[in-house]
């Protein structure tokens, strides 16, 4: 809604918006535009400052604000002032408006305010109907899993028919996509969710430990083993255990992964003595396991073990509509966290979020946000703060990067050119599958 006494102003706003597909409702005064908010919904009001004839104070649309703050206080409010009177505009945002605009304004500025605006109170608007509608995602002691994209619907779908069967779950997606939590959200919707959760980096174990950390050993079973050690197996017992980066667990220990899957029965390395075990498998990879059951890199029979369900998650970037929500999340734990204030993120910083490719996807967004509320030392987060605008693998100058950073970008751009093949990656780069992986896990990517 646009709010402002005279009427060229109002029919400039239309003609502006209305080609763009923004529908704008208009009032000539502040009670009509109280009226409007009452009996409407909407997502950014956009309100002049002063109503009366040769009146300057702003007065009138300062208590206007404050109006529309007791009716809705999380509707964003754009002011409307007069050009060169940053002053009343610098107290129209202490009072709670989220952004000002001086007349005659730029098209393309203020259409990108009310963009970015309309988008957030969106967000945060599926965010409360999720609250209330998702009570099996939600429940107590669930973790949370922010998601309201269309193109999370069917995770959603599928955590919520499979989470309380004990099926074979294998999780897909990029790095960074959350697969740990749908792990854990499946885990908790289980009757399994009052035994343990067992979690292994099954691409991080070195061959030569592998058994010993799967399947236990007993004292003695080789130079280092003066104990008897329990494997992950039957540490996760009656719950469920989660393999994670399945994809590089080598040839030989595939087939002894998918003897206790299929029997339940296993031996610690070192003994003869068969145990038994009942675990739900969780298994998670960001490799594509068909084309490596093609190239001999993996079993046939143990993926389809492994995934008698198999779950998907998609890239940040084509679940765009989700960032704000995301972003005011991870905003909002890391202010608890930190005891900072900070009230939001500028629209300039929201539409850098927004526009930026998120290569690393949710945890790299994740990690920006932290780091923007360490950085930040005003009301709300700014560009500068984020340094997402910097971020771009192309944009970096080798002569001031650290071995290790050369390294991860090198390692970053060799799976984007291989599309996440983890073995057409490895082979390029002169490294073998588990040491890939170490690297991958070591730099986050």
């Amino acid at each position: 809604m646009a709010a402002d006494d005279q009427p060229h102003i109002l029919e400039a706003v239309e003609l502006l918006l209305e080609p763009q597909g923004i529908h704008v409702d208009c009032a000539r005064s502040p009670q009509l535009a109280l009226e409007a908010v009452g009996d409407s919904d909407y997502d950014v009001l956009l309100i002049d400052l002063n109503y009366t004839r040769d009146t300057t104070s702003g007065q009138e649309g300062l208590d206007l604000l404050a109006r529309i703050q007791e009716l809705d206080a999380g509707l964003p409010v754009i002011v409307m002032t007069a050009w060169g009177n940053i002053d009343l505009a610098v107290e129209s945002i202490k009072r709670g408006a989220c952004d000002f605009v001086q007349k005659p304004w730029e098209n393309e500025r203020l259409l990108s305010l009310i963009r970015v605006h309309a988008e957030l109170h969106q967000a945060l608007k599926r965010a409360r109907q999720l609250e209330m509608e998702n009570s099996l995602l939600r429940g107590d002691g669930m973790p949370q899993f922010v998601a309201g994209a269309s193109s999370m619907q069917p995770v959603l779908e599928l955590i919520a028919q499979i989470g309380p069967s004990d099926a074979n779950v294998l999780i897909t997606g990029e790095h960074g996509t959350g697969k740990e939590i749908v792990t854990k959200l499946l885990h908790a919707a289980s009757p399994r969710a009052q035994r343990p959760l067992v979690a292994v980096n099954a691409g991080g174990l070195p061959e030569g430990t592998f058994e010993s950390e799967i399947f236990g050993h007993v004292k003695g079973a080789f130079t280092d083993a003066r104990t008897d050690r329990i494997g992950r197996f039957e540490l996760a017992n009656g719950g469920t255990l989660f393999l994670d980066e399945i994809a590089n667990v080598p040839m030989r220990q595939q087939a002894k992964l998918l003897r206790v899957i299929e029997s339940g029965e296993l031996e610690r390395v070192g003994s003869s003595q068969t145990r038994h075990v009942d675990v739900r498998l969780l298994s998670a990879t960001n490799a594509a396991l068909d084309a490596e059951v093609k190239a001999g890199n993996f079993r046939g029979d143990l993926l389809f073990r492994l995934n008698t369900v198999e779950i998907h998650l998609p890239p940040l970037r084509d679940r765009r509509e989700d960032i704000p929500l995301l972003a005011m999340h991870f905003l909002n734990l890391d202010c608890t966290h930190y005891r900072k204030q900070i009230g939001g993120f500028s629209p300039v910083a929201m539409q850098q979020m927004m526009q930026y490719a998120w290569p690393g996807n949710v945890r790299e967004l994740e990690h920006a946000v932290e780091r923007a509320v360490l950085l930040c030392r005003g009301a709300q987060i700014e560009p500068a703060n984020l340094s997402i605008a910097n971020a771009r693998p192309a944009a970096q100058s080798f002569e001031n990067m650290s071995i290790d950073e050369v390294e991860a970008l090198l390692i970053r751009k060799v799976l984007r050119r291989c599309e996440g093949n983890i073995s057409q990656a490895a082979e390029a780069l002169g490294l073998s599958r588990a040491a890939l992986y170490r690297r991958i896990e070591k730099y986050g990517l």
